[in-house]
């Protein structure tokens, strides 16, 4: 077993609790980096595979650090989308 296996399965499952921070650390495994957009660029982020350039861009939440459905959603299209998941 991966060590994104674990958190890939719980993503999949779309708990209520899934948190940005989990995300972080799931999508690093993966060749994803968070980017460093600037102080301009609000809630608004981006998740960068630096082999690949594929772009995974969400609004990080606040105040809570939960994600919302529609963002797990659209991360798991994302990675659908990048042959990650089937």
């Amino acid at each position: 077993m991966g060590k994104a296996d674990k958190p890939l399965k719980r993503l999949i499952s779309k708990p209520k609790d899934f948190t940005y921070d989990e995300l972080k650390r799931l999508l690093s495994a993966y060749g994803y980096e968070e980017a460093k957009t600037g102080k301009t660029s609000g809630s608004r982020i981006a998740f960068i595979n630096l082999e690949t350039r594929h772009i995974i861009r969400l609004h990080k939440p606040h105040p809570h650090p939960g994600l919302k459905q529609y963002q797990i959603d659209d991360v798991l299209e994302e990675l659908k989308r990048q042959g990650i998941l089937e």
